[in-house]
């Protein structure tokens, strides 16, 4: 097993195992060769190998939009300050825009409330060709919804409803058929849990409240969802658990080191898509004469 591979296995969800979030160091680097890395030579290693994935990434990009028969869906969920937005912008920041679309799932208009939870997800989905990314998801209605029930008040359930571990399991049920779907369909599903400790959470929090140029980022809301920390735990570790399939696998990323967090996310993505298999579409005679044709006259414009 390669370097690459072992940690591939370590970040995975294995379907059938438990999460074991509890378990898993948020500040983790790889392995005991990167352990003893000074930071600023970590971080240096971890930005070559990540310009080297999204040089991959572009490739395997290209190659996706030219075969027009799978697309890929990037799934990102989080605790506030794990650090989304950022790893989403510079994983991408080689691919060519026609070829990606983000979505970002805030709170249900009042038209996606007259849905179902995953019909909003749906109409989100990317075309052949394209990679897909979900700031958030789907995945909200068995987390944030999980911690806060009264949000069920507002989605308009059958008359009768009982919310207990029955209604829970319905949902990882409904997420999982979604999910096999979805890649019986030619649509790759992955999932990235960015695994961020509650101390380094206050510490980013710290930095958004002491630096002006940061008060942007900062909410109210996330000193109150802060408090709700064990509660997210719990939810996140039976939802990773309970939907980390070989279709569509969880995987757990540490994220107390933004430049590792990062570089683990690239590698997975380009991993994948190169697993997919994927060739350039080829001609047929009329077209490959044509081409020919092309080729000959143009060398002639060269004398």
């Amino acid at each position: 097993m390669t370097l690459a591979d072992d940690i591939l296995h370590q970040l995975a969800v294995h379907p059938g195992t438990a999460a074991n979030l509890a378990g898993r160091d948020p500040s983790w680097k790889g392995g005991e060769q990167f352990e003893d890395m000074a930071t600023d030579e970590l971080k240096a290693f971890a930005r070559e190998r990540l310009q080297q994935f999204v040089d991959d990434l572009c490739d395997a990009q290209e190659l996706l939009y030219a075969s027009d028969t799978n697309s890929l869906l990037l799934i990102f969920q989080a605790l506030d300050a794990a650090g989304k937005d950022g790893t989403i912008k510079h994983i991408m920041s080689g691919v060519n825009p026609q070829g990606c679309q983000v979505y970002s799932f805030k709170q249900p208009s009042a038209e996606e409330i007259d849905h179902d939870f995953l019909w909003r997800a749906s109409r989100a989905l990317p075309e052949r060709g394209r990679i897909g990314i979900f700031n958030r998801s789907y995945y909200e209605d068995v987390l944030v919804v999980k911690v806060h029930p009264e949000f069920l008040a507002k989605q308009k359930l059958p008359a009768g409803t009982v919310i207990d571990q029955r209604f829970w399991d319905s949902r990882y049920e409904d997420i999982n058929a979604f999910e096999r779907h979805l890649d019986r369909s030619g649509t790759k599903v992955l999932k990235f849990f960015l695994h961020v400790s509650k101390d380094e959470q206050r510490r980013r929090f710290l930095s958004r409240v002491e630096h002006p140029n940061k008060y942007w980022k900062f909410s109210p809301t996330d000193l109150a969802e802060r408090a709700h920390w064990d509660e997210y735990m719990v939810a996140f570790e039976e939802a990773l658990t309970r939907t980390s399939t070989e279709q569509a696998p969880w995987y757990v990323i540490p994220a107390d080191h933004k430049h590792v967090m990062r570089t683990m996310v690239a590698g997975v993505v380009v991993r994948v898509i190169q697993s997919l298999k994927l060739s350039y579409p080829t001609v047929g005679p009329e077209k490959l004469e044509a081409v020919e044709k092309a080729r000959a006259e143009l060398l002639a414009e060269g004398g």
